[in-house]
């Protein structure tokens, strides 16, 4: 982070105001509904929010936790998104400049995040995400990220194609189906933004720790043997360490092996 730490005071209420917004892609993209109206309302009371009770972060502080009108409590999500996506934009800036590079991946930011809290709270990943991100991707791969296009299009194929294969052979190999198709669109679409490589660091990166918390959740007795649980946030998450840490995690992988 070279430039003046004032400067990103620019760039961390626009990432908590499109954290807002995510906020609503959650709630509404797994039921099918329009992300752009009705305007906000409470879950509880179905009140619509007033503007000033709908600013990031401050409105939630501010109204103590709840509803205005029925007074009902309002999940800590909302916020958490929120901070998550203004600290990803800073850290997008400060990473790639003042760029249309962090243009996109902003973009691509908050699309893993949605498509994160949608898996774990809905255990599907939605095509409307996906799909047009594979799309952005290559185009953005084509125009303005250093990937280049054809390393985007190895990275849709290289990445879709490890987990439809995978998808393909769980039966055989465990008894019952391991991996979704959101879960295969979702690598697709990370291969197009990040290239081949980075979607095999990906893969990687969410196999080890889905095994770890997996491994945790059934020794403190939190899941049984046999539940299934939702790969979408770890490939999330390999995706994410991939965007800031590639060449860092490359280099300690190779001082590790040899």
């Amino acid at each position: 982070m070279t430039d003046p730490w004032w400067l990103y005071l620019w760039v961390f209420p626009i990432g908590l105001v499109v954290g807002s917004f995510l906020n609503v892609c959650v709630v509404r993209l797994p039921e099918g509904q329009s992300v752009v109206s009705p305007r906000s309302r409470c879950p509880h009371c179905q009140q619509p929010i007033a503007w000033f009770d709908n600013i990031p972060l401050i409105s939630y502080i501010c109204l103590g936790r709840r509803c205005r009108n029925c007074q009902g409590s309002i999940s800590l999500r909302y916020p958490i998104m929120e901070l998550m996506n203004g600290l990803g934009y800073v850290g997008i800036v400060a990473t790639f400049g003042w760029t249309w590079v962090a243009a996109v991946y902003a973009i691509f930011f908050s699309a893993l995040l949605v498509v994160a809290w949608i898996d774990l709270d809905h255990l599907i990943i939605p095509d409307v995400i996906s799909l047009p991100g594979i799309v952005l991707g290559l185009l953005a791969a084509a125009t303005i990220l250093p990937i280049g296009f054809l390393n985007a299009v190895v990275g849709v194929v290289l990445g879709g194609g490890i987990l439809w294969g995978l998808a393909i052979l769980s039966p055989y190999m465990f008894g019952k189906e391991g991996l979704g198709g959101g879960d295969i669109k979702l690598l697709a679409m990370i291969g197009a933004f990040l290239g081949w490589q980075s979607a095999l660091l990906t893969l990687m990166l969410a196999s080890v720790m889905g095994a770890v918390v997996g491994i945790g959740l059934l020794v403190c007795k939190v899941m049984e043997r046999g539940h299934y649980i939702p790969f979408g946030p770890f490939l999330v998450f390999g995706a994410l360490a991939s965007l800031f840490f590639k060449a860092d995690l490359v280099q300690w992988y190779i001082r590790t092996m040899w």
